[in-house]
């Protein structure tokens, strides 16, 4: 549960519908392709995203791009503090 716009809220539900039961390298490079997708408009393995996809329109409106990769990144640093809390 959380709050946001609606960009942010859109996609952190994409996301999480698309990360469970993934492994966390699957998770990572998820979070990655997804950046670049909203950075860029494409990338050449986004079916790896399945429907959170859809956002790639983001890109268009640059102030946005935060708000989409919020939820993915906040992903990835929980996935790199589990791996330091490993080590």
């Amino acid at each position: 549960s959380g709050s946001g716009c609606t960009i942010s809220q859109a996609s952190a539900s994409l996301m999480t519908e698309q990360i469970i039961g993934k492994t966390p390298a699957d998770i990572e490079q998820m979070v990655e392709t997804f950046s670049d997708l909203i950075i860029n408009g494409d990338v050449p393995n986004a079916d790896i995203l399945g429907d959170a996809a859809v956002l790639k329109g983001v890109h268009q409106f640059p102030a946005r791009i935060k708000c989409a990769t919020l939820a993915w990144k906040a992903a990835a640093q929980v996935l790199t503090q589990k791996g330091e809390d490993h080590d």
